[in-house]
């Protein structure tokens, strides 16, 4: 038995230990440089203040806006934006988007390459653009969130990054940068890590399993060598060797040695990277989804609006320099959500009433009561962050998420024990989670990144702690290859 054990670890060394090393070293890069994003508060910096004054354009109203649309046209989200310094409609409809100028009242049909040069150089005035293609897909597009996008123009930026610029063929709004360390950078870190390579070409289509079974066989490689370092170790006594180990062969030690003190790391890390994946859909609980058209009070449609955009827009003058507004329902009431170009939001239900920082935590309970069948058995308005809502940095895999608080929890009594996060500060459903998700938490997100909010207040300990560790797996993996390349070459 001890036999068939050392052989297979063996050759799932020879055949993994290279992946092993890249995956130890690509992490590190990660926690410094992540996958190219936009996120939602740096697209807030680049939009010009959206203007009611006499000297502007005037806005036409929602309502004249949705005309534009297919009669049958539903929108489930509802955007005041601007476009290459344009204030546009943005109406959600199905998978896609439908852009309307919203001062003309044209509806956006076609993004040339001339549009996304003008949407390039109204988000980064100072620097000279060059348009270089459209694709559908790249080595810095593959985020689901970008598919109502597609295809991307892309247009190259001489500012000091060298910035790549990614125009959606659906709004002319760039939506993705990519600067020239980013990118580069990323070849040895997301791109690497995430096994990237396999995206986007002829089996792409493979991607999920290529990384879910590699993983597994990592799994593997990992607590066989466990095992056959514990069996290989000399707990009493010694070798004649006089060491605790039997390997004279340099690497031979090397290899043992780091497998010992870093065997539970490397487990650990390889099995979370596994469960990111969620493999056979484990995590999934199969219950019925939260019923947001109920959460709304029904269904999102212009006329039901008494305030229109630029009346929001000329009673928040002095209050707040709006750069967009969207347009909600929260139990059958109408509001409209103004925000700044730092995330601060008012929300505005009618012209006649002053605008609010956030909604009342009864009237956001009452409205949740109506997500699930099942009673709500508790409420909690978070103040600081836990173990299930924390902050990351912009540059991390969760980092283009706006965490604020406070936060308000409501965890029903279903049998899939849900929780439900909602924004006070705009009455959205910020995301749910349920019993089997919260474990994917703690053995995806703990696992692999280490982030307990008080882990990611403790740097740079907490920096040092996983470059150490991954430093032992990559001495343990680079000295695989090394014992991998001279038995392949001995036979």
């Amino acid at each position: 038995m001890k036999r068939y054990l050392y052989l297979l670890h063996r050759w799932l060394g020879v055949s993994l230990c290279l992946f092993m090393a890249l995956w130890f070293f690509s992490g590190v890069v990660m926690m410094y440089v992540g996958y190219p994003k936009l996120t939602a508060a740096e697209r807030l910096t680049h939009l010009p203040e959206l203007d009611a004054g006499a000297a502007a354009p005037a806005i036409i109203s929602l309502a004249r806006a949705s005309q534009a649309l297919p009669p049958d046209a539903k929108p489930s989200a509802i955007t005041l934006t601007s476009v290459a310094g344009k204030p546009q409609y943005q109406f959600r409809i199905g998978h896609g988007i439908a852009a309307v100028d919203a001062v003309s009242g044209v509806r956006l049909t076609k993004v040339d390459a001339e549009d996304a040069l003008r949407a390039a150089r109204a988000f980064m005035p100072r620097a000279e653009a060059t348009y270089q293609d459209a694709v559908t897909e790249d080595s810095w597009s593959h985020s689901r969130s970008l598919d109502p996008h597609r295809p991307l123009h892309r247009v190259h930026m001489t500012d000091g990054a060298r910035t790549l610029l990614y125009v959606s063929s659906a709004t002319g709004d760039v939506v993705r940068t990519a600067t020239r360390n980013e990118r580069l950078w990323n070849y040895a870190g997301a791109w690497l890590h995430w096994l990237y390579m396999f995206r986007g070409g002829p089996v792409d289509w493979a991607w999920t399993g290529i990384v879910v079974y590699l993983s597994l066989a990592g799994v593997v490689l990992a607590l066989t060598g466990t095992v056959v370092g514990l069996l290989r170790w000399r707990f009493r006594g010694k070798f004649k060797s006089g060491g605790k180990t039997p390997y004279r062969a340099s690497m031979m030690r090397w290899h043992h040695l780091s497998g010992l003190l870093f065997a539970a790391v490397t487990v650990t890390w390889i099995f979370s990277g596994l469960m990111s994946m969620n493999p056979w859909k484990i995590f999934h609980t199969g219950g019925a989804p939260i019923n947001r058209l109920a959460y709304a009070g029904g269904e999102l449609q212009p006329t039901q609006f008494r305030i229109e955009a630029r009346d929001a827009l000329a009673g928040l003058r002095g209050d707040l320099r709006t750069r967009e507004i969207s347009w909600h329902l929260l139990d059958g009431l109408p509001y409209l959500v103004a925000k700044d170009s730092i995330g601060r939001t008012r929300i505005v239900s009618a012209a006649d009433r002053p605008a609010l920082s956030s909604f009342p935590t009864q009237q956001l309970v009452a409205a949740a009561s109506h997500l699930f069948p099942a009673a709500i058995g508790e409420t909690e308005l978070l103040r600081r962050y836990d173990a299930y809502y924390y902050s990351r940095d912009a540059h991390t895999m969760m980092g283009d998420a706006t965490q604020r608080l406070p936060m308000l929890r409501v965890k029903f009594a279903d049998p899939q024990q849900t929780w439900v996060h909602i924004d006070p500060y705009s009455g959205v459903i910020l995301g749910q989670l349920d019993a089997r998700q919260r474990l994917q938490r703690w053995l995806f997100s703990f696992l692999h990144s280490w982030d307990l909010p008080p882990m990611l207040a403790s740097r740079p300990l907490w920096d040092i702690a996983l470059i150490f560790f991954s430093v032992g797996g990559f001495v343990l993996s680079a000295s695989g290859i090394v014992i991998a390349w001279r038995r392949c070459r001995s036979r």
